[in-house]
């Protein structure tokens, strides 16, 4: 694609990033054939094509957009499917990634939509103010259909029936490794999924133990900014960044890691760009390093392999594969690997490298699009007919969950069952568990 940027745009570190990512992109089109939004409103500049054209007359230009440019781009799933499509290697996450930011900079959005989105970034990514948060929700779901604005519908119907008390396992601390230790790992403890559900984190410490792991719960470690990030609030994004990096250096020059450890593949994604996102940052070097060091759950047990994996049932499981795992950190087959090793029936759902519409807080801004994309991914899911359904990603898990009454856990809880830990807790307490005596099945 040819630009026109002038010498003094190119002195901007971002504009010239963005410049080179444009300049690579070919106008081929294949991104269009599996774009979510594409798929759902047929319109170009709901593909990445399209936004791309946008972007790119938005930057040149050097102007504040309008409504329309904004309006397509906020509807960007940033789900990455086109840069796992591009033959052309377009790193579309670092264009819209700029495009976000430039919009939050120099584009006034309607006073409802600017409180929203300070409400969100002030709640969810602090657990105890999301979990204040959530009970207020539960409390106010049957007055929902009274609400005039569809994302505050969306809101109070994501509430959970049961919200976890906080778990001890999140505070800072060290978990000894069970017999030899063969790796020291700090945990990304994360921010909604604390809130959301706490089995997560304590299934991958007592998976990770039991395989010769030392895991560390860095003091001052939280959320990894990613929810800030996508909308475009880099002061905040960067600073919950900067917290991590000086958690996790502090451990590394101390006692030392082998890993930094992520079961939530929206945080992953994040943090394997830490040195893109803090390049300009006095902290550019030490985030680097953080990157470097930064794995999902499912790459370090591949590494490390299951032991004595015979301890679950050999259920039909459906995996759900989380766009920031399978696009993001271009992650597929291992975690379905891990599973078929521990003795479990592996699907996958047709379509399966389509967003489920979660998207951190895209069912939130975006719940038209959102709604059909998850009826979409249940009638795929449900259609392979699984005993259970498993996902890498906290997003996906509330998103699938919401519309299914089969029980949904993360691929670390089946894991941590099959080799010795609890059978996971949505198992026991779902209607079709609950039902399984009678061979009533939600199927």
């Amino acid at each position: 694609m040819q630009t026109n940027f002038t010498e003094t745009q190119l002195t901007d570190p971002a504009t010239r990033h963005s410049n080179e990512i444009l300049r690579s992109c070919v106008h081929c089109g294949f991104c269009t054939a599996t774009c979510p939004t594409y798929q759902v409103l047929g319109d170009e500049l709901d593909s990445p094509r399209g936004r791309i054209y946008l972007i790119k007359d938005m930057l040149e230009n050097n102007k504040a957009p309008d409504e329309r440019t904004v309006t397509h781009i906020d509807r960007c799933l940033s789900c990455l499917s086109c840069m796992t499509t591009c033959p052309s290697g377009v790193h579309y996450m670092h264009l819209i990634d700029h495009a976000r930011e430039y919009i939050e900079r120099t584009y006034k959005r309607r006073w409802d939509e600017r409180v929203l989105r300070w409400l969100l970034a002030k709640i969810l990514p602090y657990p105890s103010r999301f979990r204040l948060a959530l009970f207020g929700a539960r409390l106010a779901r049957p007055f929902r259909k009274l609400l005039p604005d569809p994302r505050l519908r969306a809101m109070l119907e994501m509430a959970p029936d049961r919200i976890p008390p906080a778990s001890e396992n999140d505070r800072p601390q060290s978990f000894p490794a069970v017999g030899s230790r063969r790796k020291r790992v700090a945990l990304l403890i994360g921010c909604a999924q604390r809130a959301l559900n706490t089995d997560i984190n304590d299934a991958t410490i007592r998976l990770l133990r039991r395989h010769g792991c030392e895991v560390v719960v860095p003091k001052g470690i939280g959320c990894c900014g990613a929810l800030t990030h996508h909308m475009g609030k880099v002061e905040e994004s960067h600073a919950l960044a900067a917290a991590n990096i000086r958690a996790i250096i502090r451990e590394l020059d101390g006692e030392g890691l082998d890993a930094v450890v992520i079961n939530t593949s929206g945080c992953g994604t994040t943090v394997k760009d830490y040195a893109h996102m803090l390049r300009d940052d006095p902290l550019a070097e030490d985030a680097a390093r953080v990157a470097a060091l930064a794995k999902d759950v499912t790459e370090l047990m591949s590494a490390l392999g299951l032991n004595d994996p015979l301890h679950a049932e050999p259920l039909r499981v459906a995996y759900q594969a989380a766009c920031s795992l399978q696009h993001g950190q271009q992650i597929r087959s291992a975690p379905k690997d891990l599973l078929r090793a521990a003795g479990f029936e592996v699907v996958e759902p047709r379509d399966s490298h389509i967003c489920c519409g979660s998207a951190g807080t895209y069912n939130l801004m975006q719940p038209a699009i959102s709604s059909e994309l998850k009826a979409r991914k249940l009638a795929t899911i449900e259609a392979t007919r699984p005993d259970v359904i498993s996902a890498g990603n906290i997003g996906c898990m509330m998103q699938i969950g919401s519309g299914t009454k089969l029980p949904l856990v993360h691929t670390v809880e089946l894991l941590d069952w099959a080799t010795g830990g609890p059978k996971p807790r949505s198992m026991v307490t779902s209607s079709r568990w609950k039902c399984e005596e009678t061979q009533v099945f939600w199927y």
